[in-house]
């Protein structure tokens, strides 16, 4: 596969019983025209022999944490850095278990926490264990920390019992794979603008309106983007998040920043996301001094005069030289999607991405579930996406505006 040619991959292999697949794993990596290095936890050897792992990827095999020769040049460091791709076949629960704990207690428990390359996972074991509460919620959390997940597959296992725990075939992990690095360049050159987070207005020094947007879809589809290969730049309100991996970073503070900053970069972009809680409305006035209460007074209320904030994504939408393809955010608590597509058409949008905020929905959440629509043939197409991580979500999200585009 053209995908995997000159790709770096480390194949991890834990000790189930399904190692023996490894070897036909690595052969067809190989027969890929991938580089591939092996490293084995303790049980695994127990499966399957470094001898024949060597034979197969061309290169020793790596097997200990305290190998003193090894170390001497911080080999677990150096694996983690060499690697575009770390995969583990099989998983067993136990390693699923330690890796999402992040402990780093063998070789390739440790480099895992060393490699910023993604980690894919084939789980392997009995049904009953893959089913068992604390292995799913494992599995949950790695997902959600973009650990990419291979089956596994329904079956007869080892043990005699059927269900899945059983581990995918080696061609299937193969495609898996290779889509991943096919889909990790399909964004290369394009110029990514996106807003996420809260604006906060002020009131007086210590006082500001804002709202309870975390900002983490804003920045999964930043994550998303710019892992394959767009060049990414978030415009971030109040939101409490690292930085993505190769992404540019303007933090701001009220809409008419947000507003200054987008206007600036817009042209330069090919697409503009504007998925930031924009605050509708500011004060009119912001004191100099902190607003205090009169203690002679018998004051039970203030009011306060507030005035429009102008409208980031509809003024983008606007732009009549150089302007990027716009996509919008609804967050609704009623009729998602009828305000969806008034705003969709109203504002001259691309695309918009609706969602039901009621009821506590969305905001600081990690899963969330969308309506997208847009225009095609005259018509309001829609396409509905699951309640799902919103890191997976950011993916579905840039699949469809690929497709919009093309």
């Amino acid at each position: 596969m053209i995908a995997l040619q000159n790709k770096k991959i480390v194949v991890g292999i834990t000790g189930g019983i399904a190692a023996y697949k490894a070897i036909e794993f690595i052969r067809l990596l190989r027969k890929s025209q991938a580089e591939v290095r092996v490293v084995l936890t303790p049980a695994a050897k127990a499966f399957v022999t470094p001898l024949t792992l060597q034979a197969l990827s061309g290169h020793a095999v790596a097997e200990s944490l305290l190998d003193p020769s090894a170390e001497l040049a911080m080999g677990h460091i150096e694996l983690a850095k060499w690697a575009d791709a770390v995969v583990i076949v099989p998983t067993t629960a136990d390693f699923i278990a330690r890796l999402r704990l992040g402990m780093g207690n063998d070789l390739l428990s440790t480099l895992c926490l060393a490699t910023c390359a993604p980690i894919f996972l084939a789980p392997a074991m009995n049904q009953q264990m893959y089913r068992n509460l604390a292995t799913q919620e494992n599995l949950a959390v790695l997902a959600q920390r973009q650990v990419q997940l291979i089956g596994p597959n329904a079956g007869t296992q080892a043990c005699g019992d059927v269900g899945f725990g059983r581990m995918s075939e080696p061609s299937e992990i193969l495609a898996s794979l290779a889509q991943f690095f096919q889909k990790s360049q399909d964004c290369q050159g394009l110029n990514v603008l996106i807003t996420a987070g809260a604006t906060r207005e002020s009131i007086d020094p210590v006082r500001f309106l804002s709202n309870h947007s975390s900002g983490k879809m804003g920045f999964a589809l930043a994550d998303a983007f710019a892992s394959r290969g767009a060049n990414v730049t978030v415009i971030a309100g109040a939101v409490n998040l690292a930085t993505p991996q190769k992404v540019a970073r303007q933090d701001i503070v009220s809409a008419e920043d947000m507003l200054q900053v987008a206007q600036a970069l817009a042209p330069k972009n090919d697409i503009f996301i504007a998925c930031a809680a924009v605050a509708d409305f500011r004060p009119a006035q912001v004191e100099s001094q902190k607003m205090k209460k009169d203690p002679k007074a018998q004051q039970e209320t203030m009011t306060l005069t507030l005035v429009k904030n102008p409208d980031i994504v509809a003024t983008i939408a606007q732009m009549q030289e150089n302007r990027p393809f716009v996509v919008g955010f609804a967050a609704e608590t009623q009729q998602v999607a009828e305000y969806a597509k008034d705003k969709l058409q109203r504002k001259n949008l691309d695309m918009i991405c609706a969602n039901d905020v009621s009821q506590g929905k969305a905001f600081n959440q990690a899963e969330n579930a969308l309506q997208l629509f847009w225009q095609q043939d005259g018509k309001i197409a829609e396409k509905s996406l699951a309640l799902a991580d919103k890191r997976q979500l950011a993916d579905d999200i840039v699949d469809t505006i690929l497709a919009i585009k093309a």
